[in-house]
């Protein structure tokens, strides 16, 4: 844990004012693309998806806010809840078959091996959200060590969601079989779901200050600034820049 400001050597400082006064010459800024248009989209159709899913479900699975709303608003949200079940389940698989690249470049950060920075993030994480002035994060990778460990869950949770879900669409429509183990499952996928998606969307979404303006990468162009991109995932930017493939200067 850092007690005060980084140190950075003079040599550094001096390259680095070099290169910002480069930059603000040239009235641009360096940002690295981060995330495609498809996965800008996918993620977002799942997104709203999966929160209109989990309100919709409220209505349906929990006795008192049936009642309250009335059997025919039950029956509406029911079926819409039908219809967003299956845009939730569907959305992600076309994508995928679109790009299985891409879904097996996911899968390979998530069970990345985890090195010495990865553990020392996790460990620094708790008290960063309390004193992030102060401490200073390890650089991480494409995918950071904490970020692994949600997603992951949340792959788990809404491939949970999904599959039991299936089953009890299934059960009321087309088969007669015991749906209470399904439903018990769904109903655990529901609170890994809140839980993690809660998580996910108080730094996704930058309402903790540190991750400011993040949620443009998956609700806007998919670019990040070369800055913060340092900031967030050292090790990944480091690369991004040296390769340049995917550095773009905007003004």
């Amino acid at each position: 844990m850092s007690k005060g400001p980084v140190m950075v050597s003079a040599e550094e400082t001096a390259k680095n004012k070099a290169f910002m006064e480069q930059m603000a010459a040239s009235g641009t800024e360096r940002y690295i693309r981060r995330h495609s248009k498809q996965a800008r989209w996918t993620h977002g159709i799942t997104v709203i998806a999966c929160i209109l899913l989990c309100i919709s479900g409220l209505f349906v699975f929990v006795p008192a806010l049936a009642a309250a709303v009335g059997a025919d608003t039950v029956f509406a949200i029911r079926m819409s809840h039908r219809v967003l079940g299956v845009i939730f389940v569907l959305v992600p698989l076309i994508s995928a078959i679109m790009a299985p690249k891409g879904v097996k470049h996911i899968f390979k950060n998530l069970f990345d091996r985890w090195d010495s920075d990865d553990k020392k993030w996790m460990m620094l994480f708790f008290p960063y959200l309390f004193m992030a002035k102060w401490i200073h994060m390890p650089d991480q990778r494409e995918v950071k060590s904490g970020q692994r460990f949600a997603d992951g869950m949340l792959w788990f949770s809404g491939a949970l969601m999904g599959i039991t879900g299936v089953f009890l669409l299934l059960g009321t429509t087309l088969f007669d079989f015991g749906g209470g183990v399904m439903l018990f499952l769904h109903d655990i996928g529901f609170l890994l779901i809140a839980v993690f998606g809660l998580a996910h969307i108080f730094l996704g979404a930058g309402i903790f200050q540190p991750y400011r303006g993040t949620a443009k990468l998956m609700f806007g162009d998919g670019t990040v600034s070369e800055s913060d991109a340092l900031y967030h995932w050292g090790h990944w930017a480091r690369q991004e820049i040296a390769s340049g493939e995917n550095v773009i200067e905007k003004k």
